[in-house]
């Protein structure tokens, strides 16, 4: 009777340990929630208030009373935001639709052909993940000032449509593949080329939907490119739309319209975010586990 009522005891003493460690756990990561969370809030909040409610704010104010939509107008007025976003879109979508038939064609040839010195070359591939990014930049830049390419699309594009990383990511994918299928698939007269659209891409479409979401989400977001690259406002992307919003004035003295055009601009790649997330995630899984 006396073990029992100790065992009892014990299991009681250890529950009340777990509930313990899982509050502190689920409110560690609520903290942690807010502040991830917090700067996006303040970024909404700040476009919603008007250029004299935001200066006579000697506190901060956590709620904007009464709120506006005219930041969000000003700021298509002030700058070519329209005309901005549009680029970036064009930018965005042809910069990753090379980039993916870059990556698909390179990952089937690291993972599935056979030739002299693949695994070599390779490793020297990987090994340009080494290069520090100025370096390629510098380097990127110069070749294409010499090209003649500078304040034109082409420009803007070619130097992003090759990726190590993602390259490597759906190549770690493609050898999970069993053997088996691709020889099956030869004996029957497959094609290697309709082998990896009809069998190979399908199976790894949660990392390759994932590779077209970053790869869209470093589009959107790039910033020093653009701005070595192009001077001409016809080619400008919504980040040098940010810039020329701050150096003409408006973003320096109206912070709720520099909030504005932050929010518009962020707003595509959150909504894509949240659509996406899941996939997202299945193919970040998938890409770090093989077999």
């Amino acid at each position: 009777m006396g073990n029992n009522s100790n065992y009892a005891g014990i299991k009681e003493t250890e529950k009340k340990r777990k509930a313990i460690a899982n509050a502190l756990i689920y409110v560690g990561l609520s903290l942690w929630a807010i502040m991830v969370i917090f700067p996006f809030y303040w970024m909404i909040l700040t476009s919603f208030k008007s250029y004299g409610a935001y200066n006579a704010e000697y506190v901060p104010k956590f709620i904007a009373i009464p709120p506006t939509l005219g930041n969000f107008s000003n700021v298509f007025t002030a700058i070519s935001l329209g005309k901005y976003l549009l680029n970036t879109l064009f930018f965005t979508v042809v910069t990753t639709l090379l980039m993916l038939v870059i990556v698909v064609l390179s990952a089937f040839a690291f993972a599935r052909l056979k030739f002299k010195g693949r695994d070599l070359l390779f490793t020297l591939f990987l090994s340009l993940m080494m290069i520090p990014n100025e370096l390629v930049i510098i380097t990127n830049f110069v070749t294409i000032t010499n090209l003649g390419m500078r304040n034109t699309f082409a420009g803007l594009i070619l130097p992003s449509v090759a990726s190590v990383f993602y390259i490597y990511l759906l190549k770690e994918n493609f050898a999970a593949i069993p053997d088996e299928l691709y020889w099956a698939a030869k004996v029957d007269g497959t094609k290697d080329m309709r082998y990896l659209l009809k069998v190979m891409v399908p199976m790894c479409r949660p990392t390759i939907i994932t590779i077209i979401i970053l790869k869209v989400i470093e589009c959107w977001n790039s910033y020093v490119w653009p701005r070595l690259i192009t001077d001409d406002p016809n080619y400008f992307l919504v980040s040098n739309g940010i810039q020329e919003l701050r150096e003409n004035g408006m973003g320096r003295e109206n912070i709720p319209a520099m909030m504005a055009a932050v929010v518009v601009i962020s707003l595509p790649l959150i909504v894509l975010f949240l659509i996406f997330r899941k996939k997202i995630m299945a193919g970040v899984a998938r890409g770090g586990t093989k077999g």
